[in-house]
């Protein structure tokens, strides 16, 4: 993002009466999010403890050793003692080192054996610390749940998992599973998302374009964006939608003055086509 616009953008939207707020080192935008969250306790605006931010541990830093200082670093850059949540990015390891994306002389990502188990114990060790007051994961399936959720010696299992998630992609086998664990899924790109090539598979039709949304959306005199958010909110997802325009920043949270009807909330889920615009390549 360009300079300032991050600081200016949480500053709306805290104004607006956001807390939650999802960040991460490779934003590379903490600073900007931690000095709008500190003007605005300044400002008598909000507390500390009103904010709930979730910061991630990005794939170069899986080893165990290494997630701590990471956390560290990340406490530092925000300056505030603690995150509310802190999250495994991926369940996928990079080579560990200065390069985010570390890549061999052929452009191929270089990758590393992760246990995610050891990874788990390390987070858990940030939690007992009061570094972060939750820990939770991003991106991980059932599978990789289970091996947590298993894991002899389990002492805090994750609170959260962070997956792409709208009405093209409604991933109810993932909520059921979460649901019956207890885990709360989070759900990212909630409006779809950018139509930006460089990581989002244009291909796929855009999700605000949709005409069963925009006709609720009539109905209640909302955008087909507010419809989609609060689809995932009834359903009982956490949604983070992402933007740095005051106005939608604003209108993506005026979606606590209605509520869909159960046959609305059906209509939405049958627009499901298994659809991801974030691939994850790597």
């Amino acid at each position: 993002t360009p300079k300032g616009t991050c600081l200016e953008s949480v500053k709306t939207a805290i104004d607006t009466g956001y807390r939650h707020i999802d960040g991460a080192f490779v934003y590379f935008n903490e600073h900007e999010v931690g000095q709008a969250i500190r003007e605005k306790i300044a400002e008598g605006k909000i507390k500390r403890e009103d904010i709930f931010y979730c910061g991630k541990l990005w794939n170069t830093c899986h080893p165990p050793e290494l997630v701590r200082p990471t956390l560290e670093k990340t406490l530092k850059i925000l300056q505030l003692d603690y995150v509310d949540l802190y999250i495994i990015e991926l369940p996928m390891a990079f080579k560990p080192g200065d390069a985010i994306y570390p890549r061999d002389e052929n452009g191929k990502f270089i990758y590393h054996e992760t246990d995610l188990c050891a990874t788990w114990e390390a987070m858990e060790a940030c939690k007992d610390a009061g570094l972060a007051k939750s820990i939770g994961v991003s991106n991980f399936n059932r599978r990789q749940l289970e091996m947590i959720l298993n894991k002899p010696g389990l002492k805090h299992k994750p609170v959260s998992n962070q997956v792409e998630c709208h009405p093209y992609f409604t991933q109810p086998k993932l909520l059921e599973f979460c649901r019956q664990h207890d885990i709360v899924i989070v759900g990212y790109s909630p409006l779809g998302t950018s139509r930006d090539e460089t990581w989002v598979n244009v291909s796929s039709p855009p999700l605000l374009k949709d005409s069963v949304l925009n006709a609720i959306g009539k109905k209640y005199n909302k955008t087909a964006a507010q419809i989609a958010l609060r689809f995932n909110i009834q359903r009982g997802v956490v949604v983070i939608p992402k933007s740095f325009n005051p106005q939608r920043i604003r209108e993506n949270f005026q979606i606590f003055d209605f509520s869909l009807t159960e046959k609305e909330m059906k209509e939405i889920e049958a627009l499901n086509k298994n659809v991801r615009y974030v691939e994850l390549l790597m």
